[in-house]
Formats: C-alpha cells, structure tokens, sequence
C-alpha cells in the first residue's frame, strides 16, 4: 500500500516531555523514542509522532485539529486518564456511532476518545 498523499505523521506541543511521556505510557501504554530534551517520538499508535517542546496548547476552542483515540473500554481509560493526572473537558457523551469524551493531557492539550 502506498503512502503517498496520506496523512504520515504528527507533532504535538508539550510544556513539559517527561510529564507527556508518563502519562501517554501509564495510560496508553506507549514508548517513546528521545532525540534530545526537546524532543521525543512515539510509532505504531495509528499513526507515528511526536511532542516537541512548547509552551503551545492544543485545543478545540482555538480551532485546532482534535487527535481521536479509541478505546474498548471508555469508563476505563477515562478512569485511567484522571488516576495519571489528566482532566476530563467533556464528559461522555453519545453521537451517532458511539460515545466519547475530550480530557486534557497534563499540558493542557485537548484529546478525545471514543468507542462503539
């Protein structure tokens, strides 16, 4: 399958790389490749990226694009999510599809995740 034209890759700002990485690996359970204090990656999580050194938010009240994670268990990580320090923004909520709901990582940039 070809790669061309199609979305590869994304960064996202954090005020603080240590914090993101222990949250987005409690929670999510990911691992992270650093290249240098500034900056540190992560692959196979739908889609490869990183979190560069910011002071930056993102957030959809400031029209930034919103990152949607799934989960089999929303009550779950929701639970998991506040345990490792992140907020809840909106609560669950259903839509056509499924539920989800927005947290906030320790940085203050705005995810949602949902599931069936």
């Amino acid at each position: 399958m070809t790669k061309n034209n199609q979305i590869n890759y994304i960064e996202i700002p954090a005020k603080n790389i240590e914090a993101t990485k222990t949250f987005f690996s409690d929670v999510f359970g990911w691992s992270f490749v650093d290249y240098g204090p500034d900056y540190s990656s992560f692959a196979a999580q739908g889609v490869d990226g990183g979190f560069f050194k910011s002071d930056l938010v993102v957030s959809t009240k400031n029209g930034s694009p919103l990152i949607v994670l799934y989960s089999n268990l929303l009550e779950t990580t929701q639970d998991n999510i506040e345990k490792a320090g992140g907020k809840i923004v909106k609560p669950i909520f259903s839509f056509p599809g499924g539920r989800r709901f927005h947290f906030s990582d320790p940085n203050g940039n705005e995810f949602a995740v949902w599931s069936e």
